[in-house]
């Protein structure tokens, strides 16, 4: 799941794959807000779930951090159905 995870970061932000690490911030990868809404959507359509825009992904300070927090996330919202 993490690698579905970061191929959707690197497909929506437009970001090479191999720029992917865990210690990444949103700001080194050259992210902004809209970047992220379209991450999120299109991870929400990716894995059939609903991810609040203002959910712990809001205080993610890195990459590690940011697909944790999704990917914990699609687990409970799965386990949930």
């Amino acid at each position: 799941m993490i690698d579905q995870i970061l191929d959707v970061i690197a497909t929506e932000g437009m970001i090479p794959r191999d720029k992917l690490q865990d210690d990444a911030t949103i700001e080194s990868l050259g992210l902004k807000s809209i970047d992220l809404v379209m991450i999120l959507t299109a991870i929400e359509e990716k894995f059939d779930v609903y991810i609040p825009m203002d959910g712990s992904f809001q205080e993610a300070k890195d990459l590690k951090d940011l697909v944790e927090a999704i990917s914990a996330h699609i687990l409970k919202e799965k386990a949930d159905k």
